[in-house]
């Protein structure tokens, strides 16, 4: 036990320091993509406190940041939209009500998340190929970096002719653009040079620190957190402690129509909440060498969800950006989101006037490093030297990142991933062929995988009118891998029969006799049982089948 305190103790100044770090970063990222959806900063910025306090004290990834995420935003644009139209057709007109659907949206995606933890979900984030993951990186890496750009710019609220909001975006220019410029540069060099000087100062909170006193001290007008926030809408960051919102379960309809209404958008976010969020999890567990409980993280992110929507927040899952953040910063435990959530919170209630000072030139110095530290720039070394298939992954996972979205990217390259590998495990496919020596008997030797993508080059192997009338097929360098490769040679056996001739099988598993015997009882009169027959396991369920064949009626 005093072991166990005493690792994370060890950690705890950088656990907190990272955490304060990580706080500052996450107000601008959550404040604009609080603007794409059209929602107010503080409700994005609850969610984010709640979120991030949950999923650090019961995720299963310490060190991970979870927060209001622009990729789970952006889903429920159109959703809150239309959900304002819908409350205004009511027999009672209810003002905003596409807000109330959004809460109740966020509510369904958190259980929609705890039942992909409930049922395993979570592990077949280890079956995504390492060129997915890498494209994954590098495409949301130019992600962040194009959104960190446009806060080079002015944002002015806007009503079109048919009464939408819009925010229209003028770009600096001038003085004001190289001001802008330098103080970035500023900030980058300081936490590129200070640990070069001294590892005892946390580089990102300190750059950070220096910026915004030479920002106050000289009295320059630069965009700072606090115009960045009226710029788009907002009146500031101060805000109260989030509390149950009392006016969802009052204004929101519960009804089917609801449930239709935000059943898809809610699939969608939760969908690509975990697909962000697990991903991230993998970037850490390769930084740090340690592995994440996948599930565990699901649950988490699920009751995050819950709980935020409950409370008036929105949405939110893993936050790569600043998980990156928190790593290079030295937080570890789950005392670092911790801090992150607690000091957000503070932020809001008491120390709002403070953090409004801060110059968004610094913000965007430490995400600009955080780009350069988390793109995979070994990716352009080594696109020549890995399989062509695996540069097009990698290069298509980037752009559909980019250019579409990451939950379909990630999808693409997955697919494109199987797709090889299925055609390329398909080629493997071989019979040794050979007669006995009074030439009656013909044995194929079956050698590579049997399975969907192999079962055509399978069959091409067998020449049933020129055979003799014996035949015996020998699996035992092949394995059986699918219901297709059963049929294949259950087909197989009945052309040789039809043919009048005799056919034997040997060294099949003993999970693909049974499932032969099962399909007709001829089966155990054409497979020869030995003892050196493999032990692989084709079914799902090999429990299923605890007990000696001969023990089992077909």
């Amino acid at each position: 036990m005093t072991e166990f305190f005493r690792k994370r103790s060890a950690n705890a100044k950088n656990d907190i320091l990272s955490g304060i770090t990580v706080s500052l970063a996450m107000i601008p990222e959550v404040v604009a993509f609080a603007f794409v959806a059209q929602i107010d900063p503080l409700m994005a910025l609850s969610g984010a406190f709640i979120i991030g306090l949950i999923t650090a004290i019961f995720g299963g990834r310490p060190g991970l940041i979870s927060g209001a995420a622009g990729a789970v935003a952006v889903i429920f644009v159109s959703m809150i939209a239309e959900g304002h139209t819908k409350g205004m057709l009511l027999d009672t007109p209810i003002e905003n009500m596409g807000f109330f659907y959004l809460m109740a949206c966020v509510i369904l995606m958190g259980i929609i998340q705890i039942l992909a933890g409930v049922f395993k979900l979570g592990r077949f984030v280890r079956l995504i190929p390492h060129p997915v993951m890498m494209g994954f990186v590098n495409g949301l890496s130019i992600v962040i970096f194009m959104a960190q750009v446009k806060m080079f710019s002015h944002k002015s609220l806007q009503v079109s002719p048919e009464g939408v909001n819009e925010y229209v975006s003028t770009y600096m220019q001038g003085i004001e653009l190289y001001t802008m410029i330098g103080l970035v540069l500023l900030t980058m060099g300081i936490m590129w040079g200070l640990p070069k000087v001294t590892k005892k100062l946390p580089a990102a909170l300190t750059a950070i620190i220096v910026t915004t006193l030479i920002v106050v001290g000289f009295n320059m007008d630069v965009s700072t957190v606090g115009s960045y926030i009226i710029e788009g809408g907002g009146t500031g960051l101060k805000g109260e402690f989030p509390t149950p919102n009392i006016e969802l379960w009052q204004n929101l309809p519960f009804n089917l129509d609801t449930l239709k209404f935000i059943a898809l958008p809610a699939f969608l976010a939760a969908s690509v909440g975990l697909i962000e969020t697990l991903m991230t999890m993998n970037l850490v567990d390769e930084i740090t060498d340690t592995r994440g409980n996948g599930n565990k993280e699901c649950v988490a992110q699920g009751a995050g969800n819950i709980v935020s929507g409950l409370f008036g927040g929105t949405g939110g899952c893993g936050m790569i950006g600043q998980t990156v953040i928190n790593i290079n910063a030295g937080g570890r435990g789950r005392l670092s989101g911790i801090m992150m959530a607690v000091t957000l919170l503070s932020f809001i209630l008491f120390a709002d006037k403070l953090i409004e000072m801060v110059p968004i030139a610094a913000l965007i110095g430490v995400m600009f490093m955080m780009v350069i530290e988390t793109f995979a720039w070994s990716s352009f070394r080594i696109l020549k030297k890995i399989p062509m298939s695996d540069a097009i992954v990698l290069v298509t996972v980037s752009l559909v990142t980019v250019f579409v979205d990451l939950a379909i990217a990630v999808f693409v390259g997955v697919i494109i991933s199987a797709l090889v590998f299925s055609w390329e495990n398909a080629k493997k496919i071989r019979a040794r062929k050979r007669l006995s020596e009074d030439g009656k008997t013909k044995t194929y030797e079956i050698w590579g995988p049997l399975f969907f993508g192999s079962i055509q080059a399978f069959n091409e192997k067998f020449d049933i009118k020129n055979d003799p009338d014996h035949i015996e097929i020998d699996f035992v360098e092949s394995r059986v891998s699918d219901h297709s490769a059963l049929e294949a040679i259950f087909n197989i056996v009945n052309k040789y029969e039809a043919a009048g001739k005799t056919i034997k099988l040997k060294h099949l598993s003993e999970d693909s006799k049974i499932l032969l015997y099962k399909a007709s009882p001829k089966f155990r009169e054409v497979i020869i049982e030995d003892v050196d027959d493999p032990r692989y396991h084709l079914a799902a369920n090999p429990e299923a089948f605890p007990k000696g064949l001969s023990e089992y009626e077909f």
